[in-house]
């Protein structure tokens, strides 16, 4: 018997170091090969590292929250049927197990003999050992009536005696909710879960963050404003994808010269349009947005003038035109802003478009986009409008030449021109595009023939489409 160090590999992309989320397992539990050990989030994405052993877990050697460098043992498991080789410091038959010599691990996600199916260790509702009771015994209280869904409800004393204990001292949730959770300053066992599982969610946990806190007065329930939270300077750590967008936004700040163009239109034939695919029976199961038309308007106008799927090349001197137009879409997520890209978009119809959007912005707000995904973006879309704001000056991502900020589309009034050229004021969808380029690989005249041609697109969505 022998217990194996599994060290932190580099999952790819040469990344140094990593950050542990949250552990899928616990000391004595037995694993298989390719069962999920552990979560961790890289500069890139959030990554799910599967056991290269089968075993029993004797030691976590990092705790959640902790950064570690690739190369360092993260966790050990007792192997059986495997004998250290003999050599210096080993002990006679019978002693405690013995651990191997150093080595490097595999780098690649999902490696192993395939023993057996990947497999989560099951989740336990109850713990085995129930939840201790105060010693001291208090007197019964009438029950007070129970909100409909109390988003952060703390227990009276007399209360939680006076009701046997049946809760699990082990609060379940995902890492990363775990990880929003604590970033927002909640406290997972304040929240009761709607599922029947006992799992927390990350929108039990944006309630929580967001409801007013209860405090309690001398037995008397008060609401304390919004704000409470507040009331105290907290320190936020940077590091993980906040860190990486940090710092490659600072770097293209500083060295692509930006120029940013505006161009305000009538997009009601992309509403009505979006409205009639909603209705047809082969969009029922996929997400239709004006943001599809925009993207799909994009891809066409790339299309017409390529120059602008582009990238500098310092090293070489060199422009690098793109060959196909891996579509960035900007994405919010609990970690910060991530920009996930859709590849070769160019060659999907509308509707394996919309499922690629669907997928992309999904994957990215649980935090599991891979990262091939992360990188290798030609060109992006950020959808400010979806906060209801105008627009705005994007920032160019590194080693892209051009980004698009698709505004808020609002009822505003018009002024519409007939074939007789007179003009009349009408109630029409208006939204306004930002595009942002890299002067060096872009002119004044190929950005504006450019986002001319995007919102034509938009103004008439026809032209894009057939």
């Amino acid at each position: 018997m022998a217990i194996k160090q599994f060290r932190l590999p580099d999952v790819g992309e040469g990344l140094t170091e990593a950050e542990i989320l949250g552990w899928s397992v616990a000391v004595g539990d037995v694993v298989k090969v390719n069962q999920i050990l552990v979560e961790i989030e890289t500069a890139k994405a959030a990554v799910e590292l599967p056991s290269p052993f089968a075993g029993k877990v004797s030691a976590l050697l990092a705790e959640p929250g902790q950064t570690v460098d690739v190369g360092v043992p993260i966790i050990e498991i007792e192997v059986e049927g495997a004998e250290p080789e003999a050599g210096p410091g080993a002990s006679a038959a019978g002693s405690s197990p013995k651990r191997e010599a150093p080595k490097r691990e595999p780098v690649l996600v999902g490696y192993g003999v395939a023993e057996a199916a990947t497999t989560r260790r099951a989740r336990r509702n109850a713990p085995s050992v129930p939840a201790p009771v105060a010693a001291a015994p208090v007197a019964a209280v009438p029950a007070a009536p129970v909100p409909a869904a109390p988003a952060r409800s703390v227990p009276t004393p007399a209360t939680a005696s006076a009701t046997p204990s049946t809760a699990p001292t082990h609060v379940l949730a995902k890492p990363l909710v775990r990880k929003l959770a604590k970033d927002l300053g909640v406290d997972l066992s304040t929240i009761v879960p709607a599922r029947e599982d006992g799992v927390i969610t990350r929108e039990e946990v944006e309630r929580a963050a967001s409801a007013p806190a209860a405090v309690e007065v001398v037995g008397v329930q008060a609401v304390a404003p919004a704000f409470a939270a507040l009331a105290e300077d907290r320190r936020v750590p940077i590091k993980g994808v906040r860190k990486a967008t940090a710092a490659a936004m600072v770097a293209s700040a500083f060295t692509a010269p930006h120029v940013t163009e505006f161009l305000t239109l009538d997009v009601s034939r992309t509403v009505k349009l979006v409205a009639r695919l909603r209705e047809q029976p082969e969009y029922r199961n996929v997400k239709v947005s004006p943001l599809l038309i925009a993207a799909r308007a994009l891809i066409s106008a790339v299309g017409r003038f390529p120059e602008i799927n582009a990238s500098w090349d310092e090293a070489a001197q060199e422009i690098v035109l793109r060959g196909s137009v891996n579509l960035g879409i900007a994405a919010a997520t609990p970690r910060g802003l991530v920009v996930p890209n859709i590849k070769a978009a160019e060659r999907l119809s509308l509707r394996q478009l919309a499922e690629a959007l669907g997928r992309l912005t999904a994957t990215a707000r649980e935090g599991k986009t891979a990262l091939a995904d992360l990188t290798g973006g030609t060109i992006t879309i950020t959808n400010v409008g979806v906060f209801g704001v105008d627009t705005g000056t994007p920032i160019l991502n590194p080693g892209e030449a051009a980004i698009l900020a698709f505004g808020a589309i609002k009822q505003q009034p018009w002024v519409t021109v007939n074939k007789k050229g007179v003009g009349k004021v009408k109630p029409r969808w208006v939204t306004t595009l930002a595009l942002s380029f890299d002067h060096r690989l872009v002119d004044g005249e190929l950005g504006s023939k450019f986002l001319r041609e995007l919102g034509r697109g938009l103004e008439d969505p026809a032209v894009v489409l057939l």
